[in-house]
């Protein structure tokens, strides 16, 4: 398994019908979400660098795959990653070390493919 566009996939349906049932509570969230991540003293990559950390530590392989997807779109690099994920094993321990490797599993999974995206984009033009 991924931990990364499988896991995605897998909460899209259910996460449809519960946000048809309190779309509210998900307005609520999407507008918390934009205003915690939004660039301030600290800019979106290490925003989402904190939330892959965090998502480690809760163990949550949603947050981790969604948090990993948004950190490689804004630049994050996977030694940044790692260290990030480091932390998380200093913080709670041998817990982490397993959601660590499905969190940076999932980085990897979106970095490699935006890193392809970028060679056929950059060779389409030569």
């Amino acid at each position: 398994m991924t931990h990364g566009k499988e896991v995605r996939q897998a909460l899209r349906e259910p996460t449809r019908a519960l946000r048809g049932v309190i779309p509210a509570v998900y307005d609520g969230y999407a507008r918390l979400h934009a205003a915690a991540m939004a660039p301030g003293a600290l800019d979106a990559r290490t925003k989402e660098l904190i939330a892959l950390a965090v998502a480690v530590s809760e163990q949550c392989d949603g947050c981790i795959a969604a948090h990993a997807q948004a950190a490689v779109h804004h630049g994050a690099q996977p030694q940044e990653a790692a260290e990030a994920i480091g932390v998380t094993f200093m913080m709670n321990g041998g817990p982490a070390t397993v959601y660590g490797a499905r969190a940076y599993d999932a980085f990897l999974e979106y970095y490699d493919e935006k890193a392809a995206r970028d060679a056929r984009r950059d060779g389409a033009g030569d």
